[in-house]
C-alpha cells in the first residue's frame, strides 16, 4: 500500500459509518460513505469522500479535499493516520520485533484497520485483558477489549525479577517494555490516573521507584503510587526526555542511565512535604488576616449573608464549626431538617461556599453499596447528602453508620474472578463527618443519635425575609463577586499545616455542671467537646499551646459553642423544646380548651372523647400553610405533645394535647458559672439525691410530690 492509500485509509478509519452496510463500504466507483462531521446527520449515506475528489454531502454541500476533512476529524499529526502493524510499532519504539512477539504483541484488525493486540497476563502467565494500541499519536491511541478489567502490566514477569530487589513503575507498556529489553525490572500502570491502592501487594519486598513524567498527570500518577507505597522513591525525568522510551529513541545508554536516575531518586515523603509546606504557604497568604480574627464565626456570617444566606444564622455557625470538625478523630454530624422548599439544601450550600473542594464531598443520592466500592477520599473529609432519601437503602445506612462510628469501613464481599468465587475485604478510611438534610422529622433511630438535629426556621416572618432579599438582588441592590479566597486558604491551610490536637482545661467543670439524667448526653457531650476543640483549632494563632504542643481552648470557645448548641442539645436530650414545637403545641392548647368551653357554653354534653383539633386549625392560628403546620404537628406527635385518635392511615388527623409541655431547664452549665473558676460544679438541683426522710411525705393522687 502506498503512503497516499495509508493516509487516505487513516482518514476513512476515523469516519462515523453507523448503519453503512459492508457492499457500501466501499462502492464500485472507490467512493466509501457515512455519516456527514460537517453536520448533525443520521442518514449514512449522505456523505461521500473519495481519494482523489476528495469529500462531499449531499445534504449540507460541505466539500473539500482530504487536508481539510483530516482537520475536521481532529487529526493533527501524520502518525495517526498511518495503520499501526506490529512491525510499525516495532519500528517506532526502536525494539526488536521477536522481543516484542515474545511478550505476546501481535497484529489485529479492528474494522479492517490495522492495530496492535498489548495483552496482560496475571502472574501466573494468564491472559486477564487487552488492550488495543490503534495509532501511535493523536487521544484515540488505545481501545481496552470489552470485558477487560485494567491490571498492571508486566505481572507475569515480576517473579524473573524479583533476585534484583527493585523495580521501577513507569506509565504505559511501551515504557515497561523498553526497560524490560536492557534488563531491568519494571511494571507498567496503563494510565496516569488507574493506579489502584491494592497494586502495592504486587510489590511487597522491593524498593519501589517511580518514573515522574512533566507535567500534572505525572504528578498525579507519583502521588497515587506514593499513597499506596510511602517509601516509594521518585524518578525525575531528564530534561528533554518525557520517559525512557523517548530517552531510548534518542540513543541513551539506557542501563547507565537508570542507574544514575535511581542514586539521584528523592523520597516521595520528602517531596511531598515540600509540596505540603509550599501549599501551606500558599493557603496562609491566601487566608490573610482571617487567621488572626477574634471571631471568624460573625465574619463568616457577614460573607455568608453576601453570598444569599437570609436568616439560619445559629444553624449556619453550626455548620460552618461541624465542617471545621473534619480535622479531628472524631467529626460532628448534623441532620438538617426543614419542610419541603424550606431552604434546607441552599443553607448548607452557602456554608459550602466557604470551603475547599478538599473539605466534603457532595450526593444528592448513591447506591446501597456505594460507600463501600467508590474510590473518592473520605478521610477527614465530610460527606454530604441532600435528602435523606438518596441512601435508597437500609444497608446503605449501615455502611453509613460504620463510617460514622467506626471511623472507616471493612466490607468483605465476595467476587467472581478468572480462578472462580474469591473473597474480597474492601477497607474505607475515615473519620467522616456527615451532613444530612431531610423533609423527615425523624431519620433512622440508630443515626439520629449520632449527629445533632437542626431545623430550619419555617416561620412566616422568615419567608418575608426571603422574598425582600430575592427582590433586593434581583434589583442589584447586594454587592457582586464576593472573595471567597480567603476563606478556601483558611480551611486548606488548616488542613495542611494547622494543629490537630486540643485540650480544654474546663472539660471537667462542664461535665461536673451538666444534667447527668439523659443518656443520649453521654454521645452528644463528646460532640460538644469537639465543637470547642473546632472553634480553639480555628482561632488557634490567637490560642495558648501546652507543653505537648496542643492548642488550649479558652473559655471564649465553649462560650461560643454554648450559645450555638445549648437549645438544640436541650431539644435533642428532651431538657426543653424548640421555640416551633413549642408555639405550635401552645397554640393547640388554646385551640382545644377554647373548644371545649364553646361546647360547654351551648349547653351540649361533651362527646367522649371531647372535640378534636385539625391541622387546618392549626394551620390558620399560626398563619402558616397546612403542609407546614403539619411537619410541626409530626414533630410534637413524635414527642407525645399532641396525640392522633385516626389510626386508619391517609385519614386526616384528629388532635387533642398530650403530655405537658417540660419547663425549661437546660443539660449543660452556662458559661458565666464556669467563669468564675470555683472548682468543680454541682449537678443541678432537681438531679441531686433527695433523702425522703428528713421531707414530709405530700401525696396528691397517689404520687408523691
Amino acid at each position: 500500500m502506498s503512503v497516499a492509500s495509508e493516509r487516505f485509509a487513516g482518514i476513512v478509519a476515523r469516519l462515523d459509518r453507523t448503519g453503512v452496510s459492508s457492499d457500501r463500504w466501499p462502492d464500485a466507483k472507490g467512493e466509501y460513505w457515512a455519516l456527514c462531521p460537517f453536520h448533525p446527520d443520521t442518514h449514512p449515506t449522505n456523505f461521500s469522500v473519495h481519494p482523489e475528489r476528495g469529500y462531499r454531502c449531499f445534504a449540507c454541500d460541505a466539500h473539500g479535499g482530504l487536508k481539510a476533512l483530516a482537520e475536521k476529524l481532529g487529526i493533527q499529526t501524520e502518525e495517526e493516520l498511518f495503520p499501526l502493524t506490529l512491525e510499525a510499532y516495532a519500528r517506532a519504539k526502536k525494539l526488536p520485533e521477536a522481543f516484542l512477539t515474545e511478550l505476546g504483541l501481535e497484529t489485529v484488525y479492528i474494522r479492517k484497520r490495522a492495530s496492535v493486540k498489548l495483552p496482560y497476563y496475571d502472574e501466573s502467565g494468564t491472559e486477564v485483558a487487552v488492550r488495543f494500541r490503534l495509532s501511535l499519536a493523536g487521544d484515540a491511541r488505545f481501545r481496552w477489549r470489552t470485558g477487560s478489567k485494567v491490571h498492571p502490566y508486566g505481572l507475569w514477569l515480576l517473579r524473573k525479577t524479583a533476585e534484583r530487589g527493585y523495580i521501577i513503575v513507569v506509565e504505559g507498556e511501551s515504557d515497561s517494555q523498553t526497560l524490560w529489553h536492557h534488563g531491568i525490572p519494571a511494571i507498567g500502570a496503563p494510565g496516569a490516573t488507574t493506579w489502584k491502592a491494592d497494586w502495592s501487594e504486587f510489590l511487597a519486598g522491593r524498593e519501589v521507584y517511580v518514573w515522574q513524567e512533566p507535567g500534572e498527570a505525572g504528578e498525579r500518577m507519583v502521588g497515587m503510587v506514593g499513597a499506596s507505597i510511602p517509601e516509594c522513591q521518585v524518578i525525575t525525568a531528564p530534561a528533554g526526555r518525557k520517559d525512557i522510551s523517548a530517552a531510548h529513541l534518542a540513543g541513551e545508554d539506557i542501563p547507565a542511565l537508570v542507574k544514575r536516575l535511581r542514586t539521584e531518586a528523592r523520597p516521595f515523603k520528602q517531596i511531598q512535604g515540600e509540596q505540603l509546606a509550599g501549599e501551606a504557604a500558599e493557603a496562609r497568604k491566601a487566608a490573610g488576616d482571617l487567621l488572626e480574627c477574634p471571631d471568624i464565626l460573625d465574619r463568616f456570617i457577614g460573607v455568608a449573608r453576601r453570598t444569599g444566606l437570609v436568616g439560619e444564622e445559629i444553624n449556619a455557625k453550626l455548620l460552618y464549626l461541624g465542617l471545621t470538625s473534619r480535622m479531628l478523630d472524631r467529626p460532628v454530624n448534623f441532620y438538617v431538617k426543614g419542610s419541603s422548599s424550606g431552604g434546607k439544601s441552599f443553607a448548607v450550600e452557602r456554608v459550602l461556599d466557604l470551603f475547599p473542594p478538599s473539605a466534603f464531598y457532595c450526593l444528592t443520592s448513591m447506591s446501597e453499596r456505594a460507600l463501600a466500592y467508590s474510590e473518592e477520599p473520605l478521610s477527614h473529609r465530610f460527606l454530604v447528602v441532600f435528602e435523606y432519601g438518596g441512601l435508597n437503602s437500609d444497608f446503605a445506612t449501615y455502611l453509613l453508620r460504620s463510617l460514622l462510628s467506626e471511623g472507616h469501613i471493612r466490607y468483605e464481599t465476595v467476587e467472581k474472578t478468572d480462578e472462580g468465587l474469591r473473597p474480597r475485604l474492601i477497607e474505607r478510611d475515615g473519620p467522616t463527618g456527615l451532613i444530612l438534610t431531610t423533609t423527615a422529622t425523624r431519620i433512622h433511630a440508630e443515626n439520629e443519635t449520632r449527629g445533632f438535629s437542626i431545623t430550619v426556621d419555617d416561620s412566616a416572618e422568615q419567608t418575608r425575609q426571603v422574598l425582600a432579599d430575592l427582590a433586593d438582588r434581583r434589583n442589584g441592590q447586594h454587592p457582586q463577586g464576593v472573595d471567597l479566597a480567603p476563606w478556601h486558604g483558611l480551611q486548606r491551610w488548616l488542613e495542611l499545616a494547622g494543629a490537630r490536637e486540643v485540650t480544654i482545661p474546663y472539660a471537667r467543670e462542664i461535665a461536673a455542671g451538666a444534667d447527668p439524667r439523659s443518656v443520649r448526653l453521654r454521645r452528644d457531650f463528646t460532640a460538644v467537646l469537639n465543637l470547642i476543640a473546632a472553634h480553639a483549632l480555628l482561632h488557634q494563632i490567637g490560642r495558648k499551646r501546652d507543653a505537648q504542643g496542643r492548642v488550649i481552648a479558652e473559655l471564649a470557645d465553649y462560650r461560643a459553642v454554648h450559645d450555638l448548641v445549648i437549645d438544640t442539645l436541650n431539644e435533642g436530650v428532651r431538657a426543653t423544646v424548640s421555640p416551633q414545637v413549642r408555639e405550635t403545641v401552645e397554640v393547640a392548647v388554646r385551640l382545644y380548651a377554647r373548644l371545649h368551653d364553646c361546647v360547654i357554653a351551648e349547653g351540649v354534653s361533651l362527646p367522649h372523647p371531647p372535640p378534636y383539633l385539625t391541622v387546618p386549625m392549626i394551620a390558620r392560628e399560626l398563619d402558616l400553610e397546612s403542609s407546614t403546620a403539619w411537619r410541626r404537628v409530626k414533630q410534637a406527635l413524635d414527642a407525645d405533645f399532641l396525640v392522633n385518635d385516626e389510626v386508619k392511615k391517609r385519614r386526616p388527623a384528629k388532635l387533642h394535647p398530650g403530655e405537658p409541655l417540660p419547663a425549661e431547664t437546660s443539660v449543660l452549665p452556662s458559661p458565666d458559672q464556669l467563669e468564675g473558676g470555683g472548682g468543680p460544679l454541682t449537678p443541678p438541683a432537681h438531679t441531686q439525691s433527695r433523702n425522703l426522710k428528713d421531707e414530709p411525705c405530700n401525696l396528691k393522687d397517689g404520687v408523691l410530690v
